[in-house]
């Protein structure tokens, strides 16, 4: 770019730090370089010198001086269009949807990000999710490939960022429902069990720290068996009062109750009595399930948002007898329980 440009500030960007502003419109220009062109007061806003950590307002000015073509050199490449056939399916998955957010219900093996051998994942098809709006919605919390249930989206910069406080100051209320083996005694209580990666080079598990391990992060949850079929199965509503990876997955491994369906912390194999065996065996995809979110709205409020279960639970609730009436999320906990 060889010429001086003023840009306007955007709606969407109202309230954003300008070097994020410029990491947004001009990537490859790094944190160095821009430092150097507020210092020698290069870069204006609405006419005055400014500083990197300054908020921006909707309809200041922001004065971009020419910057030199490595700052294009390195720009992202185009997402690659989404096709009819995902556009129908990921508009098929939202439960909910207004101004300021979109809640999908995730089905079990649909990854939220991309990575090594991942190529279909939500954050690929969120284009196809922007119906009347002229942002893209962002994604403001992850799930497990393999679990089901509310997955969040944010529909604008400003609806993020409310969102991902809230989350971050966790002001916030999640209900997991899970079918493990066995039936907790008590059953009713909190699991306390820090954890750490397993440690093999890329190796995704998470593992119980050992005593004394101070690579240990912290890890609380909370647990209510809602039903049980005789001593073999348990429906159990688990609330997470911290957000570690594979956290309800390896603590109710740890504790003796593995998940239903997780082959990545099977924890010690158990085979159902005969006479919960279904004819080909329970099915084994992950029986774990995110029933519940309340967190504030962007506009004010709690908003609560309520996925159904995925088809693989629902058959497995119908085979066992358990009525999801049951599971109504205010009788599980207490807020002594799910907040100290």
């Amino acid at each position: 770019m060889s010429a001086v440009q003023t840009i306007e500030v955007t709606s969407s960007e109202d309230g954003m730090r300008l070097d994020r502003w410029f990491k947004t419109h001009f990537p490859a220009l790094g944190h160095g370089p821009l430092q150097k062109l507020l210092r020698t007061g290069q870069v204006r806003l609405d006419g005055g010198r400014v500083k990197a950590n300054a908020r921006v307002v909707e309809g200041q000015v922001i004065r971009v001086p020419p910057l030199g073509p490595e700052t294009t050199s390195a720009m992202p490449k185009p997402r690659a269009a989404v096709s009819d056939e995902d556009q129908e399916f990921i508009q098929s998955l939202v439960v909910h949807r207004d101004r300021h957010v979109i809640v999908l219900n995730k089905p079990s093996g649909l990854a939220t990000q991309g990575g090594t051998k991942t190529s279909r994942h939500v954050d690929g098809m969120l284009d196809a999710l922007m119906f009347e709006s002229e942002e893209r919605p962002r994604l403001v919390h992850r799930l497990d490939r393999d679990t089901s249930g509310v997955l969040l989206l944010a529909r604008s910069r400003k609806a993020a960022t409310a969102l991902t406080g809230a989350f971050r100051s966790r002001d916030t209320e999640k209900t997991y429902w899970a079918l493990v083996a066995g039936v907790p005694r008590p059953e009713t209580g909190r699991i306390n069990l820090p954890l750490v990666k397993a440690g093999k080079a890329g190796d995704q598990r998470m593992v119980p720290a050992e005593r004394g391990d101070r690579d240990g992060q912290k890890a609380e949850t909370v647990f209510a068996t809602i039903d049980h079929a005789g001593q073999r199965f348990a429906w159990l509503a688990l609330s997470p009062l911290t957000g570690r990876t594979h956290q309800l997955r390896v603590h109710m491994a740890a504790a003796g109750y593995p998940i239903v369906g997780d082959r990545k912390y099977p924890g010690e194999p158990v085979e159902p009595d005969d006479e919960y065996q279904l004819e080909d065996g329970l099915d084994d995809t992950l029986h774990l399930h995110a029933r519940q979110l309340r967190i504030p709205h962007p506009a004010g409020g709690m908003f609560s948002a309520v996925a159904p279960m995925p088809e693989h639970m629902d058959r497995t609730w119908r085979y066992l007898g358990f009525s999801e009436r049951d599971g109504a999320e205010d009788q599980l906990f207490d807020e002594g329980e799910r907040f100290r």
